[in-house]
C-alpha cells in the first residue's frame, strides 16, 4: 500500500507557535500554541514521524491564515476544513461531527453532546475521551465542550484547563466564577 505523504508546518500566533500537518486528503493533526517553535514541532510530530516540512496547498495556507485571525480575536469558522482523521471508532466520529457544529462563542457539555447523539448519560465518558484525543484542536473545537454544570473540565493541551479558558475568552465566553459558600453581610 502507497502511504500518502505527509506535510506540517510550524507558524506564529498572536497565541504562541502553532502546528499544522496534512496530506492530500486534509488536515491530519493541529497543534495548539506553545511559547517556542521547537517545542511545538516535537509535539505536533509525535503521532507523525514520517511527516516532512512542507509548503501548504493554497487550502492549507488558508488554515493557516484562519488560524491566525483567530487568535487575533477575529470571529472565525473552521466547520468547512477538510479533515483526514484516520480509522476513528465510529462512535468518536460522531462525536467530532457534531462538536464542529459547536459555533463561535458557544459552549455545550460532554453528556449534551452524548445525548444529542442519542447515547445515554454514561456516554458523556466517551464524549471526553473523544476530546482528550481530538488530533485536530482548535479545528474540532473540543474547547467549547465543557464539564457538567459548565465547569471548564480538563483539557490535553499545552497549558491545560487554562489556554481552554483563554480562549474560550477570546471569543467572549464568560466562564462564571464559582458562587461564594457563604455571602458576607454588610453593616
Amino acid at each position: 500500500m502507497n502511504e500518502t505523504r505527509q506535510n506540517y508546518l510550524i507558524f506564529e500566533t498572536a497565541g504562541g507557535f502553532c502546528g499544522i500537518a496534512w496530506n492530500d486528503v486534509g488536515v491530519l493533526r493541529f497543534q495548539l500554541p506553545t511559547k517556542d517553535a521547537a517545542a511545538t514541532e516535537r509535539l505536533l510530530r509525535r503521532r507523525l514521524s514520517n511527516a516532512q516540512p512542507g509548503t501548504p496547498t493554497p487550502e492549507i495556507a488558508g488554515v493557516v491564515a484562519k488560524v491566525k485571525r483567530y487568535f487575533a480575536g477575529e470571529k472565525i469558522d473552521f466547520s468547512d476544513v477538510a479533515l483526514d482523521l484516520g480509522d476513528q471508532d465510529a462512535f468518536f466520529t460522531q462525536i467530532y461531527a457534531a462538536a464542529r457544529q459547536v459555533g463561535w462563542g458557544h459552549t455545550t457539555t460532554y453528556g449534551t453532546l452524548a445525548k444529542q447523539l442519542g447515547a445515554g448519560p454514561e456516554a458523556a465518558r466517551d464524549v471526553g475521551q473523544a476530546m482528550a484525543k481530538n488530533p485536530v484542536a482548535l479545528i474540532i473545537p473540543c474547547h467549547r465542550v465543557l464539564a457538567a454544570g459548565g465547569k471548564i473540565g480538563g483539557f490535553s493541551a499545552p497549558g491545560g484547563s487554562n489556554s481552554k479558558a483563554r480562549m474560550l475568552e477570546l471569543e467572549g465566553v464568560q466562564l462564571a466564577p464559582p458562587k461564594p459558600v457563604q455571602q458576607s453581610l454588610a453593616f
